[in-house]
């Protein structure tokens, strides 16, 4: 099994720095913006219930607010564009199919980088304990690598530790990425801004993103009691998304807060 471990070594690397510096995303997007853009997309990608149907203006608001540059905003309004204009029953049925029964369009980020293996718990640990150290402590019943989750912690808490949790799992996201862009999904454009947001990758993780994607996570069916259901090839129980259960902050809380 091919692992890009140079991809992930790189890339956690850069999390570290980021951590440090506080200068590891693209040039060229304010700190309202990136918050705008991260808060936006956790919702956007969350299941299309009545209650984000409803918010979709309110979305699109924050995004005038913030003066999101037009290509980020171009990609976001494709998917509200499309979450605004289709059947609610259709297009719940195409989210549960795109994001809950293909394991290269998980929402949970430490899948890709740990696959199914104990490591993933330590990488959830880590996770957990970031949200920790900013004030923050989930369910246990909750996974905390969700993209939901880990967009509305930079959002609304602590910018700075969002994206190193970002680019700690690039990887994963940029999987994401080129798996819906690869089937057309509405959804393609909310990921492709995320991923816009983040320094550019170069042609070695190009090549490597696209050999995880061909050959897939570790597997290790030990031990993965709890973690989402991937020590099996059957889909977890309740699919592999959050259920639209947002925990963190409302959307009018995004703007205007600094880390």
């Amino acid at each position: 099994m091919y692992r890009p471990l140079k991809f992930l070594s790189k890339w956690t690397k850069r999390a570290a720095e980021h951590a440090e510096s506080g200068g590891q995303t693209a040039q060229g997007i304010s700190d309202e913006a990136l918050r705008a853009v991260y808060a936006a997309a956790s919702w956007l990608i969350d299941y299309p219930g009545d209650e984000l149907l409803e918010r979709l203006p309110a979305i699109s608001g924050v995004l005038d607010r913030a003066g999101v540059p037009a290509h980020l905003r171009e990609d976001l309004d494709k998917t509200i564009g499309h979450l605004g204009a289709v059947d609610p029953i259709g297009m719940r049925a195409d989210y549960v199919e795109t994001f809950d029964t293909r394991r290269r369009g998980c929402l949970f980020l430490t899948y890709f980088s740990n696959g199914d293996t104990r490591k993933r718990g330590q990488a959830l640990l880590q996770i957990k304990e970031i949200y920790r150290s900013a004030g923050l402590d989930m369910d246990e019943s909750q996974l905390p690598d969700h993209l939901t989750y880990v967009l509305e912690f930079a959002a609304g808490h602590d910018l700075a530790a969002g994206v190193r949790i970002l680019l700690t799992h690039r990887a994963g996201i940029e999987l994401l990425r080129l798996h819906l862009t690869e089937i057309d999904s509405p959804w393609a454009g909310t990921i492709r801004a995320v991923c816009s947001t983040l320094p550019a990758l170069d042609g070695d993780d190009v090549h490597a993103v696209q050999r995880l994607a061909a050959e897939g996570p570790a597997t290790e069916t030990v031990g993965l009691d709890g973690l989402g259901g991937y020590g099996s090839s059957a889909p977890a129980p309740g699919g592999c998304s959050a259920g639209g259960q947002h925990t963190f902050i409302p959307l009018s809380d995004v703007t205007g807060e600094r880390s």
